[in-house]
């Protein structure tokens, strides 16, 4: 069930309507099942997964905090960790290990006989299982334990968060169950608008620059260097509207029962360097790598270059996280490269004395910003690209003239519209006026000042007209939010 589908608009009213009639003793059960009925909506079988998960974590991890010595905890610690591991292992890493295998017995001429295994990869499990690993950390440094079973239930399932995040933090949400026993307004307002901005980045915006980047990215041969690069910052806006597009309607979707979920973007292409941009790009994951990978790694609380180490490290399984891939494990180490490279800029200038009113300078923050989004852009290619092969077709295009055969891509060619044909080059002029038209106008509404708040009128018959330019965008093809992969 997708939130930009025909069901999602269908579900999210009934449940609406049904949870602010019931009594307040029902509403965490009431949820319960819609969550679990949105989840196995696409394949009954896994709510057997996320249940027997949710089961093991909740009965185990009380152990934790059980246990009579550090060394029993540290080992219920080790075993919760390791159960939740292995299980986002099988169900997504396993052709990529039997994959990795068969390339190291070919190096030493072994045959290999790969087994047949069918094995779908289920939807949200790398985010929930991000979540019970938090839990169960957090329960080691001294948390307190979840004591009902529905509370915990609803938290690794709750529908608006089940699939793509934001990932969220036990102590954030679980007191809010049970809290709001009233509607407020303030919900339908805030949670309704949220969600009409996520469906505007989604379909407006993310949906049509998705074909450009399935253009470019499918056919690298036929583009030029300029192409691609026009290409590649098509799809750093999609990725984008389409994931920041996802967390509005889950913030939306949430509110309109009274529960806060965290923020995920904060402007990040606007970030002045690679560290500012991962505390504004996709932050839930950020701050879960930093407080529960990075950290317990040892941090930069060792010398520089074992914390460069770690940077490095948590950056590369951070990109394999995103998926059972050698092109999202390069993404990542890319962007561990990135921040190592940064720190040891800010310590050279620190060494040479650069003065702070240089670096606080307007032109030098713009300077920053434009560079710190190609650096990001390049990323892209490599989180983009189906494989290494087509990854580094792109990168040498986009910097070379005359790019080295590196990797051999086939000679099948498709017919395709060319970036500088009279259809798709426009469609990539109009775009930008319409994303800037869409977000004033979603931003006026939600504005809150007395003198810019408009009146309800106009502000429902404004929603009303972005909802029919979502309606007449939409088609039934329509692009699965990129994160539901993950």
């Amino acid at each position: 069930m997708l939130f930009n589908s025909l069901q999602y608009l269908l579900f999210l009213p009934t449940v609406f309507i049904l949870f602010w009639l019931a009594p307040v003793r029902l509403r965490v059960p009431l949820l319960l099942v819609a969550s679990y009925i949105f989840y196995m909506s696409w394949r009954p079988e896994y709510g057997l997964l996320i249940f027997g998960l949710t089961l093991g974590n909740f009965l185990l991890t009380p152990m934790i905090a059980k246990a009579s010595s550090p060394k029993s905890r540290r080992l219920w610690l080790s075993l919760v960790v390791a159960g939740n591991l292995i299980t986002l292992g099988v169900f997504k890493y396993y052709l990529f290990a039997f994959d990795l295998a068969k390339a190291t017995a070919h190096l030493f001429k072994i045959s290999w006989s790969e087994p047949t295994l069918s094995i779908i990869l289920p939807l949200g499990i790398s985010f929930f299982v991000f979540e019970f690993i938090h839990y169960a950390v957090d329960v080691y440094r001294g948390k307190p334990t979840v004591k009902s079973l529905p509370d915990f239930m609803l938290f690794a399932s709750f529908f608006p968060t089940q699939i793509a995040g934001p990932i969220k933090r036990y102590m954030d949400f679980i007191p809010q169950l049970g809290v709001n026993s009233t509607l407020k307004w303030d919900y339908i307002d805030e949670g309704v608008q949220l969600i009409l901005l996520g469906l505007v980045k989604k379909v407006l915006i993310a949906d049509q620059l998705a074909t450009v980047a399935q253009a470019g990215f499918g056919n690298v041969h036929n583009f030029s260097g300029l192409d691609l690069w026009l290409i590649t910052y098509a799809f750093a806006f999609q990725i984008f509207y389409d994931f920041s597009g996802y967390t509005d309607i889950a913030r939306g979707s949430a509110l309109l029962f009274g529960y806060k979920v965290p923020i995920n973007f904060n402007l990040p292409y606007l970030a002045a360097n690679v560290s500012d941009f991962w505390h504004r790009w996709h932050i839930s994951l950020s701050t879960w790598l930093r407080d529960y990978l990075y950290i317990p790694l040892g941090g930069s609380r060792c010398g520089r270059l074992f914390n460069y180490k770690n940077l490095f490290l948590t950056m590369a399984l951070g990109g394999l996280w995103h998926g059972a891939s050698l092109h999202f494990l390069v993404w990542g180490a890319y962007q561990g490269i990135l921040l190592i490279l940064h720190k040891e800029y800010l310590r050279v200038l620190e060494l040479l004395g650069i003065s702070k009113r240089v670096l606080a300078s307007r032109l030098y923050h713009a300077v920053s910003i434009f560079i710190t989004f190609q650096l990001v852009c390049v990323g892209w290619v490599l989180f983009r690209a189906d494989d290494l092969r087509i990854a580094t077709r792109i990168i040498q295009k986009l910097f070379l003239r005359a790019p080295v055969e590196l990797f051999h891509l086939g000679s099948t060619k498709l017919t395709v519209l060319h970036i500088s044909d009279p259809i798709i080059f426009p469609a990539l002029l109009l775009i930008l006026p319409a994303l800037v038209i869409a977000h004033l106008t979603v931003g006026w509404l939600n504005n809150k000042s007395y003198y810019l708040c408009p009146p309800l009128p106009v502000k429902i018959g404004c929603m009303l007209a972005l909802l029919c330019l979502i309606v007449i965008f939409s088609s039934d093809s329509s692009p699965k939010f990129i994160y539901f992969q993950f």
